[in-house]
């Protein structure tokens, strides 16, 4: 395994972090693929094997059970200063706007369970998983801030958001004297390259560091054509990111699948192989044992200035999906409150 500086911080991560959201109870979330206590700590004790340190969960995922799969685990095979954990919280419910809990109060509750469910006193890097359009983003950074003072957290990042969020809640910090942003973590692998536009060069400008998710595209960059398995028979949401430019996507993978078969290794070494020439460390799930073998092995496999160049070149603009849909239009239909006081449209 390789190693990295996460940013503008002293967290040395390793090239690959192992991302949580597969594991956690089916009958207590979103998902019905993830996998169940047992099978997880079998991958996380091998992740660790593999001189993998960094992990990525976050309280949404199958209720927070995520969480205490990975932080009992953890508490049983290593110890906790040799790993780096982040986890993320959500927006502020409309129950919770009804009750007048600000957002610094939802900050500090939200980590608090989730320093509950990890069975642990502090975090590594605490994410802000979507941006929160009915919460002042100077109450969100305040929020955080305190967090970090009270050490309950050592670093801040951010996820699911535009470039120009980004810059305007790190001004708002350094002029605040907060805590800022180090990390973004954006959805970024080789069918889906829309980071490349603004993100991605303002954040080797301001060194923050790049962790993508959805680093195989739901296995989509792992797998042959015809290939198939339950998580692409019932993972809904990947579907809906990846479906309607399936036949565009096709083309890329058949690239992939090409340069696996030449150097003698995996799609999955090749795909993160390439990842791992633009970003620090990309997030990658994993529900069995060689998901998360193939993800290490892809840290010492270098591809050649031709082959990126021959897996990039058929490359189309895609739409945006998801959670930065919902940014585009959010954006475009409301008004956001970006500090106390200061509306802009």
């Amino acid at each position: 395994m390789k190693y990295i500086k996460l940013g503008n911080s002293d967290l040395n991560v390793s090239r690959i972090c192992m991302g949580c959201m597969g594991f956690g109870d089916a009958q207590h979330g979103q998902h019905t693929w993830t996998i169940n206590e047992e099978h997880s700590r079998e991958i996380i004790k091998r992740g660790l094997e593999l001189g993998i340190n960094f992990f990525d969960t976050a309280i949404a995922y199958q209720s927070g059970t995520s969480e205490q799969y990975l932080g009992s685990a953890l508490l049983d095979y290593t110890k906790r200063d040799k790993v780096i954990i982040a986890t993320k919280f959500l927006p502020r419910t409309q129950e919770e706007i009804n009750a007048g809990i600000s957002g610094q109060q939802h900050i500090e509750r939200m980590l608090n369970k989730s320093l509950q469910n990890l069975g642990m006193d502090y975090v590594d890097l605490y994410i802000y998983h979507m941006w929160d359009y009915q919460t002042p983003i100077y109450d969100i950074l305040d929020g955080l801030n305190n967090m970090v003072k009270a050490g309950k957290t050592r670093y801040i990042g951010i996820s699911n958001c535009f470039a120009w969020q980004l810059a305007k809640a790190n001004a708002i910090a350094e002029k605040e004297g907060f805590a800022k942003f180090i990390s973004v973590q954006g959805h970024y692998n080789l069918i889906f390259r829309e980071e490349e536009r603004e993100m991605i060069p303002f954040c080797k400008e301001e060194n923050i560091a790049l962790t993508p998710y959805s680093a195989l595209a739901g296995g989509r960059l792992s797998k042959h054509r015809g290939e198939t398995s339950k998580r692409f028979q019932e993972d809904s949401y990947a579907r809906f990111k990846y479906d309607a430019t399936a036949d565009k996507d096709s083309l890329i993978i058949d690239r992939v699948a090409e340069l696996a078969e030449k150097h003698g290794v995996s799609m999955t070494e090749i795909s993160l192989a390439w990842l791992l020439t633009k970003v620090a460390s990309p997030i990658v799930g994993a529900t069995k044992l060689h998901h998360i073998e193939g993800a290490a092995k892809s840290v010492d496999l270098k591809l050649n200035s031709d082959e990126i160049v021959y897996l990039e070149q058929l490359y189309v603009p895609h739409n945006l999906v998801g959670v930065m849909a919902q940014n585009t239009a959010a954006c475009a239909k409301e008004k956001h409150v970006w500090s106390t006081g200061d509306q802009i449209l």
